[in-house]
């Protein structure tokens, strides 16, 4: 019997959901949705008709849309945006509904009047992208549009989707109107860090007794904040000035002179919450970071204490992200120190030989400027580290330097739990003092519980120190702070070397793999796969990964046990053998 094949087709895929529909709801349910269904009868469903396109569903506050071509979605979404602002019945200036549209082209999968896959996947993530009553398309998108429809398009860079395997390029639909009318993106008399407001969280709960546990979660995430050095965190008391304003977050940026807003709601129903949080850059208006959180109230400071520690972790590498691509729109000629130092990260995140070289030129050129700034001095001294640990000889010879950096960094700053977890990875990888070394990154910890790179280096220093179940605790939880951070590759590399170190190498085999998907051009992962296939008897298939691997990064086997320095003995060899046997030269 001939297979059963998928139906597939190219579309346009329209994905729409209103803006604050949980606080709309909150304040007027009945109205809401009776607003909602005048705008989908006069303006929406007439909209997409006019521009031959099939609604495929509606979901509470969101709408799919299919169009046969790029051209016709886009235009319908101008046209729905324009015309929401007319016939938004029932609102008010300070209550009005709006939308925020995504649009990409892509491949779709048929299922009788559903549709999936990635084309759907994309749009839906656009959303995030687009500002309050605007719209954003895929690059996908743009190609088919431009010159087409009587827009502007502003190209707003690679974008991280939740849950898209790679960045999708971004571009925002400028309405006539809106820029005619909108305000330019404020001008903030910044400090020379990336400087953040946390609203107070909106309770939505309908019970005005629970406006304490709100507040007390909104200070628990500003105070989680604050551990974080890099940032300079409003505080509690002018935050708070803000309580029930209903104020634009653009205002609150002028009023309060930060780049980041981070605003959000709970709902506490019976021995439940949710907590939604979003993160907003106003000089664009775009939302950087969003995420729920939903959990069980068993004990309320307990909880206040886990969410206030999971969106500190997440929204602090949104915020890292986001200040890279800031700096890397500044002319040459206004370059400070922390703009070479913020310039650097994605060279040395990336933990590759061809990439580390134009970090440290750039920590270089920074510490010139800044000799005593103890982030730039631990960057540095991290990104030798990882040569090292690499296999690189050129780091090798400068290993001495970097654990002067590190011990530098953690002179010049105590406090900086950064520069005392990459300290600790130095005394470890080079020095092979395991407990001087577990002792700087246990103080990381101490100094800053919500960083997931602390927990992961303390994950490698004890891995290193032979203790490979506390290793897996350890890096795990590094994972789960950080889910969607830059160094995953590194923390489950690690990970699948302890598994191996356990025997457990189908486990070790998962998290190698997902290394390699994380960054392909980390050797190591692709050692580490190799080793716990060839243990797991998959030998051929351990040899292909190696070849794959030596077009990366080639080594031997005398580079990797001048790199060993666990306390491993005989399991380390064991390492080695599965090298060998993997096709790894001596």
């Amino acid at each position: 019997m001939a297979e059963e094949r998928l139906q597939r087709r190219l579309a346009a895929i329209l994905s729409a959901d209103v803006v604050g529909y949980s606080r709309l709801m909150g304040n007027d349910e009945a109205g809401t949705l009776a607003r909602l269904k005048v705008l989908r009868r006069d303006v929406i469903d007439p909209s997409v008709a006019a521009h031959s396109g099939r609604i495929v569903k509606l979901i509470g506050d969101g709408s799919l849309i299919e169009f046969g071509s790029a051209v016709d979605a886009v235009a319908c979404a101008i046209d729905i945006q324009k015309k929401i602002r007319e016939h938004d019945t029932g609102g008010s200036e300070a209550n009005p509904i709006q939308f925020r549209i995504g649009i990409n082209v892509g491949d779709i999968i048929i299922e009788g009047e559903d549709i999936y896959g990635d084309g759907v996947n994309i749009a839906a993530r656009l959303e995030g992208t687009a500002e309050s009553g605007g719209i954003s398309i895929s690059e996908d998108a743009w190609r088919q549009v431009q010159g087409k429809v009587a827009a502007n398009f502003v190209d707003i860079g690679e974008q991280s989707l939740k849950n898209i395997a790679r960045p999708v390029r971004v571009y925002r639909v400028e309405l006539g109107e809106e820029s005619a009318t909108q305000p330019a993106a404020p001008t903030l008399p910044l400090a020379n860090k990336p400087s953040i407001a946390v609203l107070p969280f909106e309770n939505m709960s309908g019970d005005s007794a629970q406006e304490y546990f709100a507040d007390g979660v909104t200070e628990d995430i500003t105070n989680a904040l604050t551990r974080f050095r890099e940032l300079l965190v409003i505080s509690r008391g002018s935050s708070f000035a803000f309580k029930g304003k209903g104020t634009d977050i653009r205002q609150v940026a002028r009023d309060l002179s930060v780049l980041y807003v981070l605003s959000g709601s709970i709902r506490k129903v019976s021995n439940r919450v949710r907590v939604s949080a979003e993160l907003t850059n106003a000089e664009t208006g775009l939302q950087v970071w969003a995420d729920r959180y939903d959990r069980d109230l068993a004990d309320i400071f307990d909880l206040q204490d886990d969410i206030s520690k999971a969106v500190a972790a997440v929204v602090h590498p949104a915020i890292r992200g986001a200040e890279v691509e800031r700096a890397r729109r500044k002319p040459p000629a206004s370059l400070s120190a922390y703009d070479l130092y913020l310039r650097s990260l994605p060279h040395l995140w990336a933990s590759t030989r061809d990439e580390l070289p134009k970090a440290i030129e750039l920590l270089r050129r920074s510490l010139s400027l800044d000799p005593t700034s103890a982030p730039t001095l631990a960057a540095l001294a991290w990104c030798l580290c990882v040569g090292f640990w690499a296999g690189s000889s050129a780091s090798r010879q400068t290993a001495a330097e970097a654990l002067n950096l590190a011990r530098l960094a953690v002179e010049q700053d105590r406090t900086d739990a950064f520069a005392q977890a990459v300290y600790g990875h130095a005394l470890s990888a080079i020095s092979h003092d395991h407990e001087q070394a577990r002792f700087h990154a246990q103080e990381a910890i101490r100094l800053n519980p919500s960083s997931a790179f602390a927990w992961g280096i303390v994950g490698t220093v004890v891995l290193s120190g032979g203790d490979f179940e506390l290793a897996i605790d350890h890096l795990s939880r590094a994972i789960k702070l950080s889910p969607y951070d830059t160094l995953l590759h590194i923390w489950m590399t690690v990970l699948a070397l302890a598994y191996f170190y356990l025997e457990r190498y189908e486990e070790g085999i998962t998290w190698a793999r997902k290394a390699v998907q994380q960054n392909p051009s980390f050797g190591t992962a692709h050692r580490v796969l190799a080793a716990n296939l060839v243990c797991a008897g998959r030998v051929e298939e351990a040899r292909g990964v190696t070849r794959k691997r030596d077009a990366v990064q080639k080594t031997t086997i005398r580079e990797l046990r001048a790199l060993g320095g666990y306390r491993a003995g005989k399991l380390f060899e064991r390492y080695l053998s599965a090298q060998r046997m993997a096709g790894v030269p001596e």
